[in-house]
Protein backbone atom coordinates (compact mmCIF):
# COMPACT_ATOMS: atom_id res chain seq x y z
CA UNK A 1 0.00 0.00 0.00
CA UNK A 2 0.89 3.48 -0.55
CA UNK A 3 3.22 4.89 2.44
CA UNK A 4 0.98 8.43 1.87
CA UNK A 5 -2.32 6.53 2.33
CA UNK A 6 -4.44 7.33 5.90
CA UNK A 7 -5.77 4.21 6.04
CA UNK A 8 -4.33 0.55 6.42
CA UNK A 9 -6.74 -2.55 7.09
CA UNK A 10 -5.75 -5.02 9.20
CA UNK A 11 -6.78 -8.34 10.14
CA UNK A 12 -9.39 -6.75 12.33
CA UNK A 13 -10.53 -3.98 9.94
CA UNK A 14 -9.16 -0.58 9.08
CA UNK A 15 -6.93 1.79 10.98
CA UNK A 16 -6.57 5.37 10.70
CA UNK A 17 -3.63 7.38 10.72
CA UNK A 18 -3.30 11.36 10.93
CA UNK A 19 -1.93 13.32 7.91
CA UNK A 20 0.73 16.33 7.93
CA UNK A 21 0.98 18.78 5.23
CA UNK A 22 4.10 18.51 3.55
CA UNK A 23 7.53 20.07 5.74
CA UNK A 24 10.64 20.73 4.31
CA UNK A 25 12.84 22.87 6.41
CA UNK A 26 16.06 22.88 4.23
CA UNK A 27 14.95 22.84 1.15
CA UNK A 28 16.47 25.38 -1.62
CA UNK A 29 13.66 27.75 -3.88
CA UNK A 30 14.17 28.64 -7.23
CA UNK A 31 12.40 31.94 -6.56
CA UNK A 32 12.49 33.17 -2.82
CA UNK A 33 9.38 35.40 -2.10
CA UNK A 34 9.99 38.86 -1.37
CA UNK A 35 9.13 40.42 1.73
CA UNK A 36 6.34 42.87 -0.07
CA UNK A 37 4.51 39.56 -0.94
CA UNK A 38 4.33 39.11 2.45
CA UNK A 39 2.76 41.82 3.95
CA UNK A 40 -1.21 42.37 3.53
CA UNK A 41 -2.13 45.43 1.33
CA UNK A 42 -3.88 47.20 4.66
CA UNK A 43 -1.07 46.62 6.66
CA UNK A 44 -0.48 49.48 9.29
CA UNK A 45 3.44 49.39 8.33
CA UNK A 46 2.55 50.65 4.69
CA UNK A 47 0.48 53.63 6.08
CA UNK A 48 3.92 54.36 8.05
CA UNK A 49 6.19 53.87 4.90
CA UNK A 50 3.22 55.88 2.26
CA UNK A 51 2.55 58.70 4.54
CA UNK A 52 6.28 59.20 5.83
CA UNK A 53 7.63 58.80 2.38
CA UNK A 54 5.47 62.28 1.64
CA UNK A 55 7.15 64.65 3.84
CA UNK A 56 9.93 66.53 3.55
CA UNK A 57 13.00 65.64 5.67
CA UNK A 58 15.54 67.81 4.52
CA UNK A 59 15.61 69.67 8.53
CA UNK A 60 16.36 66.59 9.47
CA UNK A 61 18.80 65.72 7.06
CA UNK A 62 20.87 68.89 7.87
CA UNK A 63 21.51 67.42 11.12
CA UNK A 64 24.29 65.38 9.49
CA UNK A 65 27.55 66.71 8.79
CA UNK A 66 29.23 66.11 5.38
CA UNK A 67 32.33 63.45 5.46
CA UNK A 68 32.95 60.55 7.12
CA UNK A 69 31.62 57.54 7.37
CA UNK A 70 28.29 56.63 5.82
CA UNK A 71 25.07 56.76 8.16
CA UNK A 72 21.60 55.15 8.32
CA UNK A 73 19.04 57.15 6.32
CA UNK A 74 17.22 59.34 8.48
CA UNK A 75 13.97 58.55 6.82
CA UNK A 76 14.37 55.00 7.17
CA UNK A 77 15.18 55.10 10.90
CA UNK A 78 12.10 57.61 11.09
CA UNK A 79 9.80 54.69 9.86
CA UNK A 80 11.27 52.68 12.10
CA UNK A 81 11.01 54.84 15.12
CA UNK A 82 7.14 55.39 14.35
CA UNK A 83 6.26 51.59 13.28
CA UNK A 84 7.63 50.36 16.91
CA UNK A 85 5.95 52.61 18.62
CA UNK A 86 2.28 51.70 16.63
CA UNK A 87 3.75 48.53 18.32
CA UNK A 88 3.96 49.04 21.79
CA UNK A 89 7.50 49.01 21.16
CA UNK A 90 9.87 51.95 23.04
CA UNK A 91 13.01 50.27 24.29
CA UNK A 92 16.01 50.86 21.87
CA UNK A 93 17.33 47.23 22.47
CA UNK A 94 13.65 45.92 21.50
CA UNK A 95 13.87 47.78 18.23
CA UNK A 96 16.74 46.20 17.24
CA UNK A 97 15.58 43.05 18.03
CA UNK A 98 12.39 43.53 16.26
CA UNK A 99 14.85 44.57 13.15
CA UNK A 100 16.48 41.25 12.82
CA UNK A 101 13.34 39.01 13.20
CA UNK A 102 10.29 40.93 12.49
CA UNK A 103 9.78 40.62 8.57
CA UNK A 104 7.52 44.21 8.96
CA UNK A 105 10.50 45.77 10.25
CA UNK A 106 12.73 44.11 7.70
CA UNK A 107 10.16 45.20 5.05
CA UNK A 108 10.45 48.75 6.36
CA UNK A 109 14.05 49.45 7.07
CA UNK A 110 15.15 47.40 3.97
CA UNK A 111 16.91 44.71 5.90
CA UNK A 112 19.05 47.61 7.64
CA UNK A 113 20.11 46.49 10.90
CA UNK A 114 21.17 49.93 12.61
CA UNK A 115 21.83 49.04 16.77
CA UNK A 116 20.08 50.04 19.37
CA UNK A 117 22.96 53.14 20.00
CA UNK A 118 21.93 54.39 16.66
CA UNK A 119 18.38 54.33 17.45
CA UNK A 120 18.61 56.22 20.67
CA UNK A 121 21.04 58.69 19.51
CA UNK A 122 18.78 59.18 16.27
CA UNK A 123 15.88 59.33 18.71
CA UNK A 124 17.34 61.49 21.42
CA UNK A 125 19.53 63.92 19.17
CA UNK A 126 18.87 63.75 15.86
CA UNK A 127 14.99 64.60 15.93
CA UNK A 128 14.99 66.88 18.79
CA UNK A 129 14.71 70.18 16.33
CA UNK A 130 13.51 68.34 13.10
CA UNK A 131 10.47 66.09 14.48
CA UNK A 132 7.88 69.33 15.48
CA UNK A 133 8.29 69.89 11.66
CA UNK A 134 8.02 66.51 10.70
CA UNK A 135 4.58 65.99 12.54
CA UNK A 136 3.33 69.14 11.47
CA UNK A 137 3.69 67.92 7.90
CA UNK A 138 1.80 64.70 8.69
CA UNK A 139 -0.86 66.61 10.30
CA UNK A 140 -1.15 68.93 7.11
CA UNK A 141 -1.47 65.33 4.83
CA UNK A 142 -4.05 64.07 7.04
CA UNK A 143 -6.18 67.32 6.99
CA UNK A 144 -6.05 67.52 3.34
CA UNK A 145 -7.59 63.90 2.76
CA UNK A 146 -10.46 65.49 5.37
CA UNK A 147 -9.82 63.11 8.16
CA UNK A 148 -9.38 66.14 10.71
CA UNK A 149 -9.59 69.94 11.00
CA UNK A 150 -7.71 72.43 12.10
CA UNK A 151 -10.32 75.39 12.62
CA UNK A 152 -11.69 73.33 15.53
CA UNK A 153 -9.63 71.99 18.76
CA UNK A 154 -10.11 70.05 21.49
CA UNK A 155 -7.70 70.32 24.36
CA UNK A 156 -6.95 68.63 27.57
CA UNK A 157 -3.58 67.29 29.64
CA UNK A 158 -2.66 64.47 31.17
CA UNK A 159 0.47 63.57 33.35
CA UNK A 160 2.92 61.20 32.27
CA UNK A 161 6.20 60.11 34.56
CA UNK A 162 9.56 60.72 33.68
CA UNK A 163 12.41 58.62 33.83
CA UNK A 164 13.69 59.45 37.23
CA UNK A 165 13.96 58.20 40.42
CA UNK A 166 10.83 58.73 42.67
CA UNK A 167 12.41 59.10 45.64
CA UNK A 168 15.16 61.59 45.26
CA UNK A 169 13.95 65.37 44.67
CA UNK A 170 14.76 68.73 45.70
CA UNK A 171 11.76 71.11 46.80
CA UNK A 172 11.50 74.85 46.41
CA UNK A 173 10.03 75.22 50.11
CA UNK A 174 12.91 73.50 51.58
CA UNK A 175 15.65 75.50 50.24
CA UNK A 176 13.58 78.75 51.33
CA UNK A 177 13.53 77.08 54.70
CA UNK A 178 16.99 75.78 55.15
CA UNK A 179 18.38 79.72 54.08
CA UNK A 180 16.09 81.10 56.91
CA UNK A 181 17.33 78.62 59.20
CA UNK A 182 21.24 79.69 58.14
CA UNK A 183 20.54 83.04 58.54
CA UNK A 184 18.93 82.79 62.20
CA UNK A 185 22.00 80.52 63.26
CA UNK A 186 24.53 83.22 61.80
CA UNK A 187 22.20 86.22 63.82
CA UNK A 188 22.67 84.26 66.91
CA UNK A 189 26.25 83.61 66.55
CA UNK A 190 26.94 87.05 65.50
CA UNK A 191 25.07 88.25 68.47
CA UNK A 192 27.13 86.23 70.68
CA UNK A 193 30.00 87.21 69.36
CA UNK A 194 29.33 90.86 69.71
CA UNK A 195 28.83 90.06 73.84
CA UNK A 196 31.86 88.55 73.90
CA UNK A 197 34.46 90.58 71.45
CA UNK A 198 31.98 93.88 70.22
CA UNK A 199 35.26 95.91 69.83
CA UNK A 200 36.69 93.50 67.16
CA UNK A 201 33.30 93.43 65.20
CA UNK A 202 32.19 96.29 62.97
CA UNK A 203 28.22 97.44 63.22
CA UNK A 204 27.53 94.51 59.59
CA UNK A 205 24.69 92.58 61.06
CA UNK A 206 24.22 89.39 59.34
CA UNK A 207 20.42 89.49 60.49
CA UNK A 208 19.85 92.62 58.06
CA UNK A 209 21.12 90.94 54.86
CA UNK A 210 18.59 91.26 51.82
CA UNK A 211 19.51 88.05 50.25
CA UNK A 212 21.84 85.32 52.44
CA UNK A 213 25.28 84.48 49.65
CA UNK A 214 28.17 82.39 49.64
CA UNK A 215 30.32 84.75 50.05
CA UNK A 216 28.48 87.25 52.54
CA UNK A 217 28.09 83.90 54.65
CA UNK A 218 31.96 83.16 54.81
CA UNK A 219 32.77 86.36 55.00
CA UNK A 220 30.43 86.81 58.27
CA UNK A 221 31.69 84.09 59.77
CA UNK A 222 35.66 84.96 58.97
CA UNK A 223 34.97 88.18 60.91
CA UNK A 224 33.09 85.16 64.34
CA UNK A 225 35.94 83.36 63.63
CA UNK A 226 38.51 85.71 64.19
CA UNK A 227 36.39 87.80 66.94
CA UNK A 228 36.47 84.71 69.28
CA UNK A 229 39.56 83.36 68.21
CA UNK A 230 41.57 83.99 71.31
CA UNK A 231 38.57 84.45 73.87
CA UNK A 232 38.73 82.13 76.69
CA UNK A 233 35.13 81.76 77.49
CA UNK A 234 33.76 80.43 74.18
CA UNK A 235 31.97 77.98 74.78
CA UNK A 236 32.00 74.18 73.04
CA UNK A 237 28.58 74.19 71.56
CA UNK A 238 29.49 77.69 69.62
CA UNK A 239 32.98 76.75 68.63
CA UNK A 240 31.31 73.42 67.00
CA UNK A 241 28.40 75.39 65.09
CA UNK A 242 31.35 77.67 63.79
CA UNK A 243 33.44 75.25 63.31
CA UNK A 244 29.95 73.36 61.14
CA UNK A 245 28.74 76.84 59.82
CA UNK A 246 32.63 77.35 58.21
CA UNK A 247 32.87 74.25 56.78
CA UNK A 248 29.30 73.77 55.32
CA UNK A 249 27.58 76.74 54.33
CA UNK A 250 29.03 78.20 52.02
CA UNK A 251 28.95 75.34 49.46
CA UNK A 252 25.39 74.51 50.79
CA UNK A 253 24.66 77.92 49.33
CA UNK A 254 26.05 77.40 46.66
CA UNK A 255 24.29 74.23 45.77
CA UNK A 256 21.13 76.00 46.79
CA UNK A 257 21.77 78.69 43.96
CA UNK A 258 22.30 76.48 41.42
CA UNK A 259 19.17 74.59 42.70
CA UNK A 260 16.95 78.12 42.59
CA UNK A 261 18.30 78.78 39.06
CA UNK A 262 16.76 75.13 37.97
CA UNK A 263 13.28 76.07 40.02
CA UNK A 264 13.17 79.23 37.75
CA UNK A 265 9.94 80.28 36.84
CA UNK A 266 6.91 78.44 38.33
CA UNK A 267 8.08 75.37 39.78
CA UNK A 268 8.34 74.49 43.39
CA UNK A 269 10.43 71.38 42.74
CA UNK A 270 12.67 69.20 40.39
CA UNK A 271 14.28 65.29 40.39
CA UNK A 272 17.59 64.76 41.37
CA UNK A 273 18.26 62.69 38.14
CA UNK A 274 16.23 64.15 35.62
CA UNK A 275 16.42 67.75 36.80
CA UNK A 276 13.39 68.99 33.87
CA UNK A 277 10.91 66.98 36.08
CA UNK A 278 8.17 68.01 38.20
CA UNK A 279 7.06 66.08 41.09
CA UNK A 280 2.90 65.93 40.19
CA UNK A 281 0.61 64.05 41.47
CA UNK A 282 -0.61 61.17 39.02
CA UNK A 283 -3.59 59.14 38.84
CA UNK A 284 -1.21 56.04 38.40
CA UNK A 285 -0.35 55.59 41.53
CA UNK A 286 1.85 52.53 42.42
CA UNK A 287 1.73 53.29 46.11
CA UNK A 288 -1.43 53.98 46.86
CA UNK A 289 -1.08 56.91 48.89
CA UNK A 290 -1.12 59.78 46.71
CA UNK A 291 2.41 60.33 46.85
CA UNK A 292 4.21 62.61 44.30
CA UNK A 293 5.83 61.53 41.88
CA UNK A 294 8.33 63.46 38.73
CA UNK A 295 6.17 63.88 36.18
CA UNK A 296 6.06 65.90 32.96
CA UNK A 297 2.25 67.93 31.98
CA UNK A 298 1.92 67.04 28.24
CA UNK A 299 -1.37 69.27 26.68
CA UNK A 300 -2.65 67.93 23.32
CA UNK A 301 -4.98 69.05 21.21
CA UNK A 302 -7.52 66.70 18.70
CA UNK A 303 -9.96 66.77 15.85
CA UNK A 304 -11.36 64.00 15.10
CA UNK A 305 -9.54 61.68 17.54
CA UNK A 306 -6.43 62.83 15.81
CA UNK A 307 -3.32 64.52 17.51
CA UNK A 308 -3.24 68.01 15.98
CA UNK A 309 -0.87 69.57 18.49
CA UNK A 310 1.42 68.68 21.37
CA UNK A 311 3.26 70.47 23.97
CA UNK A 312 4.83 69.50 27.47
CA UNK A 313 4.98 71.36 30.49
CA UNK A 314 6.83 71.38 33.99
CA UNK A 315 3.87 72.89 35.47
CA UNK A 316 1.46 70.87 37.46
CA UNK A 317 -2.20 72.81 36.85
CA UNK A 318 -2.92 72.58 33.07
CA UNK A 319 -4.48 76.27 33.34
CA UNK A 320 -1.05 77.94 33.60
CA UNK A 321 -0.51 75.58 29.83
CA UNK A 322 -2.91 77.40 27.34
CA UNK A 323 -1.44 80.58 26.32
CA UNK A 324 1.92 78.59 25.38
CA UNK A 325 0.30 75.81 23.84
CA UNK A 326 -1.65 77.80 21.85
CA UNK A 327 0.95 80.03 20.80
CA UNK A 328 2.94 77.00 20.51
CA UNK A 329 0.27 76.07 17.83
CA UNK A 330 0.74 79.40 15.92
CA UNK A 331 4.26 79.46 15.25
CA UNK A 332 3.76 75.48 13.37
CA UNK A 333 0.73 76.30 11.74
CA UNK A 334 0.99 79.96 10.91
CA UNK A 335 -2.62 80.31 12.04
CA UNK A 336 -4.53 80.06 15.05
CA UNK A 337 -7.53 77.80 15.39
CA UNK A 338 -11.40 79.14 15.24
CA UNK A 339 -12.70 77.59 18.06
CA UNK A 340 -10.88 76.18 20.92
CA UNK A 341 -12.97 73.64 23.84
CA UNK A 342 -11.65 72.54 27.08
CA UNK A 343 -12.52 71.41 30.66
CA UNK A 344 -12.35 74.03 33.93
CA UNK A 345 -9.08 73.33 34.08
CA UNK A 346 -8.16 76.26 31.92
CA UNK A 347 -11.19 78.86 33.00
CA UNK A 348 -8.61 81.87 34.03
CA UNK A 349 -9.43 85.27 33.05
CA UNK A 350 -5.81 85.17 31.52
CA UNK A 351 -6.79 82.68 29.05
CA UNK A 352 -9.86 83.71 28.35
CA UNK A 353 -8.38 87.41 27.56
CA UNK A 354 -6.09 85.39 25.91
CA UNK A 355 -8.69 83.60 23.61
CA UNK A 356 -11.29 86.66 23.06
CA UNK A 357 -7.74 88.99 21.67
CA UNK A 358 -6.59 85.63 19.25
CA UNK A 359 -10.45 85.67 18.08
CA UNK A 360 -10.98 82.66 18.94
CA UNK A 361 -14.47 80.76 20.11
CA UNK A 362 -14.04 79.58 23.46
CA UNK A 363 -16.03 76.61 25.02
CA UNK A 364 -14.06 76.32 28.02
CA UNK A 365 -15.33 75.82 31.41
CA UNK A 366 -14.40 77.95 34.43
CA UNK A 367 -13.62 76.37 37.93
CA UNK A 368 -17.56 77.37 39.17
CA UNK A 369 -19.34 76.16 35.69
CA UNK A 370 -20.12 72.95 37.14
CA UNK A 371 -20.99 73.25 40.92
CA UNK A 372 -23.55 76.58 39.53
CA UNK A 373 -25.04 73.79 37.39
CA UNK A 374 -25.59 71.53 40.33
CA UNK A 375 -28.56 72.82 42.69
CA UNK A 376 -27.22 70.46 45.76
CA UNK A 377 -24.27 71.92 45.38
CA UNK A 378 -25.18 75.68 44.99
CA UNK A 379 -27.41 75.37 48.24
CA UNK A 380 -24.63 74.63 50.48
CA UNK A 381 -23.13 78.07 50.27
CA UNK A 382 -26.21 80.61 50.35
CA UNK A 383 -24.37 83.47 51.22
CA UNK A 384 -21.42 83.25 48.69
CA UNK A 385 -20.59 86.53 47.27
CA UNK A 386 -22.07 85.71 43.68
CA UNK A 387 -25.61 85.17 45.16
CA UNK A 388 -25.35 88.63 46.67
CA UNK A 389 -27.13 91.38 44.73
CA UNK A 390 -25.09 93.91 42.93
CA UNK A 391 -26.41 97.18 42.18
CA UNK A 392 -24.07 97.99 38.82
CA UNK A 393 -24.83 101.79 38.45
CA UNK A 394 -24.73 103.29 42.04
CA UNK A 395 -21.72 100.40 42.71
CA UNK A 396 -22.80 98.58 45.99
CA UNK A 397 -23.41 94.98 46.74
CA UNK A 398 -26.57 94.10 49.24
CA UNK A 399 -25.48 91.55 51.85
CA UNK A 400 -28.35 88.67 52.76
CA UNK A 401 -29.80 91.32 55.71
CA UNK A 402 -30.24 93.97 53.06
CA UNK A 403 -27.10 95.95 54.29
CA UNK A 404 -25.57 97.96 51.61
CA UNK A 405 -21.32 96.94 51.27
CA UNK A 406 -19.86 100.12 49.82
CA UNK A 407 -16.77 99.90 47.68
CA UNK A 408 -14.07 100.28 49.54
CA UNK A 409 -11.46 100.95 46.77
CA UNK A 410 -9.41 98.09 43.96
CA UNK A 411 -6.72 96.91 44.14
CA UNK A 412 -4.10 94.82 41.82
CA UNK A 413 -2.70 91.28 42.46
CA UNK A 414 -0.06 89.63 39.99
CA UNK A 415 -0.65 85.91 39.08
CA UNK A 416 2.27 83.20 38.72
CA UNK A 417 2.45 83.50 35.00
CA UNK A 418 2.84 87.75 35.84
CA UNK A 419 -0.99 88.69 34.57
CA UNK A 420 -2.46 91.07 36.79
CA UNK A 421 -5.93 90.91 38.37
CA UNK A 422 -7.66 94.09 39.43
CA UNK A 423 -10.25 93.36 42.35
CA UNK A 424 -12.75 95.42 44.18
CA UNK A 425 -13.38 95.26 48.16
CA UNK A 426 -17.01 95.92 49.00
CA UNK A 427 -17.30 96.31 52.82
CA UNK A 428 -20.59 96.07 54.93
CA UNK A 429 -21.02 98.79 57.95
CA UNK A 430 -22.37 96.74 60.87
CA UNK A 431 -22.26 92.87 60.90
CA UNK A 432 -21.84 93.11 65.00
CA UNK A 433 -25.63 92.59 65.95
CA UNK A 434 -26.72 90.99 62.40
CA UNK A 435 -28.60 87.77 63.81
CA UNK A 436 -26.82 85.79 60.25
CA UNK A 437 -23.62 86.46 61.87
CA UNK A 438 -21.40 83.73 61.58
CA UNK A 439 -23.30 82.26 58.97
CA UNK A 440 -23.20 84.48 56.70
CA UNK A 441 -19.28 84.89 56.38
CA UNK A 442 -16.44 83.18 59.58
CA UNK A 443 -14.56 87.03 59.77
CA UNK A 444 -14.29 88.73 62.91
CA UNK A 445 -15.35 91.86 62.09
CA UNK A 446 -17.49 93.09 59.32
CA UNK A 447 -17.67 91.50 56.09
CA UNK A 448 -15.38 92.10 53.68
CA UNK A 449 -15.82 90.41 49.60
CA UNK A 450 -13.02 90.63 47.09
CA UNK A 451 -14.59 90.66 43.75
CA UNK A 452 -12.63 90.58 40.21
CA UNK A 453 -15.92 92.04 37.76
CA UNK A 454 -13.66 92.04 34.76
CA UNK A 455 -13.48 87.95 35.27
CA UNK A 456 -17.31 87.88 36.13
CA UNK A 457 -17.87 89.16 32.90
CA UNK A 458 -15.43 86.93 31.09
CA UNK A 459 -17.47 83.84 32.98
CA UNK A 460 -21.02 85.42 31.77
CA UNK A 461 -20.04 85.55 28.42
CA UNK A 462 -17.97 81.90 28.50
CA UNK A 463 -21.65 80.65 30.34
CA UNK A 464 -23.90 81.85 27.81
CA UNK A 465 -21.60 79.67 24.90
CA UNK A 466 -21.66 76.58 27.38
CA UNK A 467 -25.24 76.57 27.95
CA UNK A 468 -26.13 77.16 24.48
CA UNK A 469 -26.84 74.50 21.94
CA UNK A 470 -23.83 74.16 19.75
CA UNK A 471 -22.08 74.46 23.46
CA UNK A 472 -23.74 71.65 25.03
CA UNK A 473 -22.32 69.93 21.57
CA UNK A 474 -19.13 71.03 22.15
CA UNK A 475 -18.91 69.69 26.08
CA UNK A 476 -20.00 66.10 24.62
CA UNK A 477 -17.44 65.84 21.86
CA UNK A 478 -14.80 67.01 24.20
CA UNK A 479 -15.06 63.96 26.53
CA UNK A 480 -14.39 61.42 23.82
CA UNK A 481 -12.40 63.14 20.98
CA UNK A 482 -9.58 64.53 23.34
CA UNK A 483 -9.71 62.14 26.46
CA UNK A 484 -10.22 58.88 24.11
CA UNK A 485 -6.73 60.27 22.58
CA UNK A 486 -4.67 59.89 26.35
CA UNK A 487 -6.91 56.33 27.09
CA UNK A 488 -5.59 54.58 23.77
CA UNK A 489 -2.27 55.97 24.60
CA UNK A 490 -2.18 55.14 28.47
CA UNK A 491 -4.53 52.32 28.48
CA UNK A 492 -4.68 50.48 25.37
CA UNK A 493 -0.82 50.65 24.35
CA UNK A 494 0.62 51.02 27.63
CA UNK A 495 2.71 54.26 27.80
CA UNK A 496 2.92 55.13 31.64
CA UNK A 497 6.48 56.28 31.45
CA UNK A 498 8.78 58.54 29.31
CA UNK A 499 11.93 56.21 28.24
CA UNK A 500 13.83 59.22 27.69
CA UNK A 501 15.04 62.09 29.91
CA UNK A 502 14.97 65.98 29.78
CA UNK A 503 12.35 68.09 28.38
CA UNK A 504 14.00 68.33 24.95
CA UNK A 505 14.30 64.17 24.60
CA UNK A 506 10.93 63.91 26.27
CA UNK A 507 9.43 66.48 23.90
CA UNK A 508 10.76 64.13 20.72
CA UNK A 509 9.34 61.48 22.31
CA UNK A 510 6.02 62.47 22.55
CA UNK A 511 6.12 63.44 18.98
CA UNK A 512 6.74 59.86 17.94
CA UNK A 513 3.92 58.92 20.41
CA UNK A 514 1.23 61.31 18.59
CA UNK A 515 2.82 60.54 15.01
CA UNK A 516 2.33 56.75 16.12
CA UNK A 517 -1.23 57.51 17.31
CA UNK A 518 -2.16 59.24 14.49
CA UNK A 519 -0.96 56.87 11.89
CA UNK A 520 -2.40 53.81 13.17
CA UNK A 521 -5.60 55.42 13.53
CA UNK A 522 -5.37 55.95 9.76
CA UNK A 523 -4.55 52.79 9.57
CA UNK A 524 -7.36 51.50 11.07
CA UNK A 525 -9.26 53.61 9.36
CA UNK A 526 -8.02 52.37 5.41
CA UNK A 527 -8.98 48.68 6.99
CA UNK A 528 -12.44 49.02 7.96
CA UNK A 529 -13.09 50.84 4.84
CA UNK A 530 -11.62 48.40 3.08
CA UNK A 531 -13.68 45.75 4.80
Amino acid sequence: MHENCCVMFMAKGPVLRPVFKAYHQRQAMLLPPSLDELISANHPVRVVDDVLSKIDIQPLIKRYKTGGSSSYHPGMLLKVLVYAYINNIYSSRKIEEALQQNIHFMWLSGMSTPDHNTINRFRGERLRESLKKIFTQVVHLLAAEGLLSLKELYTDGTKIEANANRYTFVWGNAIKTNKEKMKQQLDELWKYAQSIAASELDDTDPGGFDKIGKEKVAETIAKIDAALQDKPDVSKEVKQKLNYAKKNWPSALDRYEQQESILAGQRKSFSKTDTDATFMPLKEDHMKNGQLKPAYNLQVSSNNQYITHYSIHQTTTDTTTLRDHLTDFKNEYHTMPGVVTADAGYGSEENYEYLNQNNITAYVKHNQFDREQNENLQSKKPFSADKLYYNKEQDYYVCPMGQHMENLGTYTKTTATGFTQTLTKYGAKNCHNCPLNGSCHKSQGNRVIDINHHLNELKQEANKRLLSEEGIKKRKQRCHDVESVFANIKNNHGFRRFMLRGKQKVTVETGLLALAHNLRKKAFSNMNKAA
